[in-house]
């Protein structure tokens, strides 16, 4: 299943994958049953088996929906529409920040456990995940891009690497909160990502961009 049968699914089959997202999310890919699926979703193996094919067609399809559903807040925070590139950048971090201080918020992300656990074992999940970190990565890379032009043009770093960089970060400190249960690690790692872009593009003592 594409992105785009995703976002145009049937009742039927958003709730196999908001099921099958909690689930995974929760406990894992290779925890997760299609009995268990179908049972959350209250849904009967044969209603599952119409539209997947098994555990890894839908987690496929689950994959995507998570991103999409991800991409979705994003284009909907105040920063997005914002008409400075660095400010957007900034945004966005500040968005994060403000995500993980939600007591409902679930600090785990689809993508980061899908690559952690699957990666040596099903390859076609491994590649799905790669091409939505390279996804990611460009979304951003398009905003450091117009702010590097704009705000550094003469300093020599990789808007690229810097992009990949906030992803690690993030995914990096997500790890972190798991293993000491500390929500508060994930806000922290943020806050240095974003001193470090200020150092790169010449923030003054005030926060603005010069």
């Amino acid at each position: 299943m594409n992105t785009r049968l995703v976002e145009t699914a049937t009742p039927t089959i958003l709730k196999l994958l908001e099921a099958a997202q909690r689930l995974m999310l929760g406990k894992g890919f290779p925890a997760t049953t299609v009995e268990e699926i179908c049972a959350a979703a209250g849904v009967t193996k044969g209603s599952f088996f119409h539209y997947f094919a098994g555990k890894e067609e839908i987690g496929a399809a689950v994959l995507d929906h998570f991103v999409t559903g991800r991409m979705q807040a994003v284009r909907g925070a105040p920063c997005s529409c914002w008409r400075d590139p660095l400010k957007r950048v900034y945004g966005y971090v500040d968005f994060m920040i403000k995500l993980s201080r939600e007591p409902s918020a679930q600090l785990s992300c689809l993508l980061g456990n899908f690559a952690q656990e699957l990666s040596d074992t099903h390859p076609k999940l491994r590649a799905q995940c790669g091409r939505h970190f390279d996804q990611w990565a460009q979304m951003l890379k398009r905003d450091l891009d117009a702010a590097k032009a704009r705000y550094a043009p003469k300093t020599a770093f990789d808007t690229q690497s810097l992009a990949e960089h906030f992803i690690a970060v993030l995914e990096g400190a997500l790890i972190l909160v798991k293993a000491k249960q500390d929500r508060k690690i994930l806000e922290r790692q943020l806050r240095h990502y974003k001193s470090y872009l200020q150092s790169l593009f010449a923030v003054d003592s005030r926060g603005k961009c010069r």
